[in-house]
């Protein structure tokens, strides 16, 4: 083995062992980064081709190795933007020029413009649910778009459903024809009247004067009808606009001699001025002798509101949560996998790019198939283990020491074979 063989060897040692320290160096700066998965680097020896009557010096082979499938501790958060993944999978994220990733780094906040973005800079992406359930891109990262809730910051819903429910008195007077509730004329007469707060498509209140007129009693008939309030007569009340005209909507009502509705089916709609036709629902009323009609009437819609929380489900769909309690399914963020996590690129800022070794990318929803679930409010700690790493770090620095000694024999050697000469 030559003098040069020494020196190299020695030189290979330590370039070998000052990766090893680079890695584990890193490996202790983020052991607080979230999401950040430990890197070790891994040794092969390395053989000099030659004859068999001397040895021929080599050296070490250094490859990186990369702890990306490791599931690192995840704990909670205060943040409901916050996210970790249990189970298998990473989250779809992209840079601002739009190239996409994959990461395990959960710790999203809401930007200036609503966007959901981690600490390193890096939008979480999903699919909108505008309309509908979507369709997932099952070997692709793309077709998704950024998470974002400025779009849905306020929101209406029209009144489309409602509800009678309650007793009628079967003891009232008959309201006698030509003077019923829908003849809409000034001596119209009824047998019980409440009003009710219903919504247009811009969720503009409109009220709702709701008449019930007992009409016949072989076998009991009512008459239900429906005004809009603001054509009421000056004082309130009939005739409601041009008299006579005809009601939002009327029915009858039938009961048996046991006071049960026989009318079928016992629904009837209403044109909401300025919103959407509303059905609503009698098949909850019956009529007995109680001395005083009772009825509960309720609607659905909401006056504009405007997004006040948000929530994420395990199976990855993003919920708006509006000031007035109302929820709102506005994404589907869903997760990514390769054949073999530990072989992707990593890349800055806890980001992961698909390479030839890992396989192709797969694509998928939380909950599903071999996917993970997603956890609101958690955060995935850093695979790190701390007093491995130090213990590492001491044994490639002593390793570093013993390959510098190597050299510096080596050195000394070369320094005697060149005094010889003098």
């Amino acid at each position: 083995m030559s003098i040069f063989g020494i020196m190299r060897t020695g030189v290979s040692g330590m370039a070998a062992q000052a990766n090893k320290l680079g890695t584990v160096g890193d490996n202790i700066a983020n052991v607080n980064t979230v999401g950040y998965k430990r890197s070790s680097t891994e040794f092969s020896s390395l053989i000099s081709e030659g004859n068999h009557s001397e040895y021929n010096s080599g050296g070490v082979n250094t490859s990186i190795r990369y702890a990306i499938s490791d599931e690192g501790l995840i704990m909670g958060s205060s943040s409901p933007t916050s996210l970790a993944i249990k189970g298998n999978g990473f989250f779809v994220v992209s840079d601002a020029g739009g190239t996409n990733y994959m990461t395990r780094a959960g710790n999203f906040v809401l930007d200036g413009n609503k966007d959901l973005v981690n600490a390193a800079g890096f939008y979480l992406m999903g699919y909108p649910l505008t309309n509908g359930d979507p369709s997932v891109v099952a070997n692709s990262l793309d077709g998704m778009e950024r998470v974002n809730l400025s779009k849905i910051s306020y929101r209406a819903e029209p009144t489309t459903t409602g509800s009678f429910e309650g007793v009628l008195n079967s003891n009232t007077t008959i309201v006698p024809a030509g003077t019923l509730p829908s003849d809409n004329v000034a001596g119209s007469t009824y047998s019980s009247k409440a009003s009710i707060v219903t919504y247009d498509n811009l969720g503009n209140k409109k009220m709702l004067d709701v008449y019930m007129a007992k009409t016949g009693t072989a076998p009991d008939t009512w008459q239900a009808a429906i005004f809009d309030q603001s054509t009421a007569a000056a004082g309130g009340g009939f005739p409601y606009g041009a008299a006579g005209s005809a009601p939002l909507a009327t029915a009858t009502l039938a009961f048996n001699g046991t006071g049960q509705l026989t009318t079928a089916p016992a629904t009837f709609n209403v044109n909401i001025p300025g919103g959407a036709t509303a059905t609503i629902d009698f098949s909850a009323i019956s009529q007995v002798a109680t001395g005083e009609t009772a009825l509960e009437l309720s609607v659905n819609g909401n006056a504009p509101s405007a997004v006040e929380d948000m929530e994420i489900a395990g199976d990855g769909t993003v919920y708006a949560i509006f000031e007035n309690g109302a929820r709102l399914a506005t994404y589907r963020i869903p997760l990514a996998t390769v054949p073999s996590p530990d072989q992707l690129t990593p890349g800055s800022g806890n980001v992961y790019s698909v390479s030839q070794l890992s396989g192709d990318v797969i694509v998928g929803f939380p909950e599903t198939g071999s996917f993970g679930s997603v956890k609101s409010g958690a955060l995935e700690q850093s695979n790190v283990d701390l007093a491995t790493e130090l213990t590492a770090m001491i044994e490639s620095q002593r390793s570093y020491t013993a390959n510098s000694k190597t050299f510096q024999t080596g050195s000394e050697l070369l320094d005697v074979l060149v005094n010889l000469k003098r």
